[in-house]
């Protein structure tokens, strides 16, 4: 299997067919290889990277400082410098072409190969289809499709007769230019929040129309000295190794106090500290209960109100931007990290709509009628995020042994054992992925435990000469009741956001991140290989 498409219509078969080449891809490629397995990957897109591979939008970076955003694999990383704290998505597709230089990936790859069709024959394991008609047969069948890669585009009354530019910032032309344009931006989350700092700057008009803002964090960017990166590199095994056993993949600790236990002037100096690091230093080394007492919640969140409050001179923006009145709990839903947006939200040729007191009526012609004003438009930025989760799954035509679409057995909600199998798919796993630590932590890290985890239980599997493994039914509902029980005496459940799919419409809202943290859940998931614990294996 080439990266070209000669062989299309030729079976390929393999041991192991992974889909997806981003991070999840190429590490449980790279994790397999080592066991000496045959195998293959089918990538939609035309090149290595994942969600890197299709976010070209202004202002597209990590929010995982260096230098945690990248795979623990030595003989990558001694080469490779990063030149900046927070990489650009420029530098990160220059380090997935490092990523395959060294570890020769693109012999196993087959590229613009979008899954279609995923069937499971008792007889005949997996065969695996594309819509370019290359065709695979595999015994496993490893999921790496991404959290956030299905665009979701709302159903907004009259888009299609806009005569302007439309674009999700999902698929961004690089070469667009705004300047003395008229720019709306629908959205006011991570991706939002990246987009109105570059074109704020550009644009003749921007208007940002939201419902509610995010909660931006200081990323403090900067260069990084090559003396820097050389002399750290020494403690890379060791701060990665820290990363895992830790919350979020970050080697930090919370402080063991809550906010309430200590005095106020204490407590202020605390959060100043903390805040000048950047990243996501506020929330990491924050107080113990934040996320579990809500005066605690109140307390931290004024804090950050005054923080922002004082970057914007315009008493409105100001209002909508940083409310007196805390709109919802502080962590529940996603902290975006910023350089300069309250700055460019405040300047003169910047506007915000707020949608909840004037609600898009409709798009027509030249632009946008919000409650009673016409607000016209050259472009317009959906920034409306993606069906996230489950979403790339389920476009896939990925079927059961009984021939149901995982879209149809999920239709009532996601059910997962571990957040990396599930009853009905045999020998199929999934990494990076629901009922998992997977949206509140830095992406490498949980990637690399669930790849660990994912290659243990095909290495277990082969030397036991097992023929199938699946999840039992009980074990889905005794794992999706523990994800409940963790997450409900927090606030996570008060706040609805995409991290428990309440975004897009139709679907259950359903609380599906493991609260616990990376080390819970590696002790976890490890536990049920010993007896394969919830699982049925044939041999």
């Amino acid at each position: 299997m080439s990266d070209t498409n000669s062989n299309m219509g030729a079976i390929a078969h393999c041991d192991v067919l992974v889909v997806g080449a981003g991070l999840s891809g190429i590490s449980t490629l790279y994790r397999l290889r080592k066991l000496g397995l045959n195998v293959k990957v089918f990538e939609s897109g035309g090149d290595f990277g994942g969600v890197w591979y299709w976010n070209r939008y202004p202002g597209a970076r990590v929010d995982s400082e260096w230098p945690y955003y990248q795979l623990n694999i030595p003989e990558v990383y001694r080469d490779y410098d990063f030149k900046e704290r927070f990489p650009g998505h420029v530098e990160i597709r220059s380090y997935f072409a490092h990523l395959d230089k060294v570890l020769d990936l693109r012999k196993d790859v087959q590229f613009n190969a979008h899954v279609i069709d995923a069937r499971w024959a008792a007889d005949d394991g997996w065969t695996v289809k594309t819509d370019q008609g290359q065709v695979a047969k595999a015994k496993y069948l490893i999921l790496c499709t991404g959290l956030l890669h299905r665009r979701h585009v709302p159903d907004f009354p009259g888009l299609d007769t806009f005569k302007g530019v439309v674009h999700h910032t999902g698929y961004w032309p690089e070469d667009i230019d705004v300047s003395g344009k008229k720019v709306g931006i629908i959205g006011a989350g991570a991706t939002a929040v990246q987009v109105t700092q570059e074109l704020g700057k550009q644009a003749k008009e921007l208007t940002v129309f939201m419902r509610r803002p995010s909660y931006c964090l200081p990323m403090e960017q900067r260069e990084l000295s090559n003396a820097e990166q050389k002399g750290w590199k020494t403690f890379f095994d060791t701060l990665f190794r820290e990363g895992r056993k830790s919350g979020a993949g970050f080697p930090a600790k919370r402080q063991s106090l809550g906010v309430l236990d200590v005095p106020p002037e204490e407590r202020e100096a605390w959060f100043e500290n903390i805040w000048q690091r950047g990243a996501f230093s506020y929330q990491l080394l924050n107080y113990a209960d934040v996320l579990l007492n809500k005066e605690s919640n109140k307390i931290v969140y004024d804090f950050w109100a005054r923080k922002v409050g004082a970057r914007i001179k315009n008493e409105r923006k100001r209002e909508l931007m940083a409310p007196k009145k805390q709109p919802y709990f502080f962590g529940t839903k996603r902290c975006p990290l910023e350089q300069d947006y309250y700055e460019v939200i405040d300047q003169d040729n910047v506007d915000i709509v707020d949608l909840n007191e004037q609600p898009l009526k409709t798009f027509n012609e030249t632009g946008m009628l919000v409650g009673d004003k016409q607000i016209d438009l050259d472009i317009v930025v959906l920034a409306t995020g993606f069906d996230s989760f489950s979403g790339s799954l389920t476009q896939m035509g990925l079927k059961n042994r009984e021939g149901k679409d995982i879209a149809e057995v999920w239709k009532d909600g996601i059910r997962t054992y571990l957040g990396m199998t599930f009853h009905g798919f045999p020998n199929t796993f999934m990494v990076y992925s629901p009922h998992a630590p997977t949206a509140l932590s830095n992406g490498p890290t949980i990637i690399e435990a669930q790849c660990d985890w994912v290659v243990s239980a095909i290495e277990k599997l082969e030397k036991e000469k097992a023929k199938t493994m699946e999840p039992k039914r009980d074990a889905e509902d005794s794992w999706d009741a523990m994800i409940d029980a963790m997450n409900k005496p927090t606030l996570f459940p008060l706040t609805n956001s995409w991290w428990n799919r309440a975004t897009i419409p139709g679907q259950k809202v359903q609380i599906l991140t493991h609260p616990g943290g990376i080390e819970m859940y590696e002790g976890q998931i490890k536990e049920k290989l010993e007896g394969w614990q919830g699982f049925e294996v044939s041999y």
